[in-house]
């Protein structure tokens, strides 16, 4: 039976408003500049200290990627209650005929109970996020190994949904297939340039990566 691992930001949480209001008050606090959400979606990357860096026009110490982290989880935090699911979150989930997992960048001790609230943690045989001994805003792909090693997936059963480049190098990095959803944190012209499949809706998503998996993993 093929698996569905979802990602969380972006992808069924549609929080990029928020995320870029917290972005624009993390850049504030070292004197940064001001971005738009066609800024973020252009020029977001992974790890997040490139895109730091790359919106400041050089690299930043650790202090400042601390200082910048910091603010910005604050601000995300108090914003979190106004964010709504991605409008046809609840229909993908559904639609996928198989197994389903939520693996997210975000704080685990945190993510956990957000889903929760949301109503949506049955729906996953495993919801995984970063584990407090972990800096935030690396790579995912080391973190969709454990996951899927934790779930007892084959990575040639597994398909991802995410939107972002990170997410389907991490699935390449895996032997995973993978569907980008252009709706999220990055523009769809960057997402065509990864060589996945690139969906505008997430149910389109969940059609695309049935497809990936082939009829036959879903029996």
């Amino acid at each position: 039976m093929a698996h569905l691992v979802w990602d969380w930001n972006g992808t069924l949480l549609d929080d990029l408003t928020l995320v870029v209001a917290a972005t624009n008050v993390s850049l504030t606090a070292i004197g940064g500049p001001e971005i738009t959400t066609d800024d973020h979606r252009r020029d977001f990357r992974r790890p997040i200290a490139d895109y730091y860096g790359h919106v400041l026009g050089r690299s930043l110490s650790t202090e400042e990627f601390l200082q910048l982290d910091r603010v910005y989880h604050d601000f995300y935090r108090e914003g979190l209650l106004d964010c709504g699911l991605a409008a046809d979150a609840e229909a993908a989930m559904k639609a996928w005929p198989g197994t389903q997992s939520l693996l997210s960048m975000w704080f685990h001790e945190e993510l956990v109970p957000e889903v929760t609230r949301r109503g949506l943690h049955a729906v996953f045989e495993r919801i995984d996020g970063l584990r407090p001994d972990v800096v935030a805003g690396g790579h995912k792909a080391e973190h969709l190994v454990g996951h899927l090693d934790a779930l007892g997936v084959a990575a040639a059963d597994a398909v991802l949904i995410g939107d972002s480049a990170d997410d389907a190098h991490a699935a390449a990095a895996v032997g995973a297939a993978c569907v980008l959803y252009g709706g999220g944190f990055t523009h769809p012209d960057r997402l065509a340039e990864v060589g996945v499949p690139v969906a505008t809706s997430l149910l389109e998503a969940v059609s695309l990566a049935r497809a990936a998996v082939g009829a036959q993993a879903l029996r």
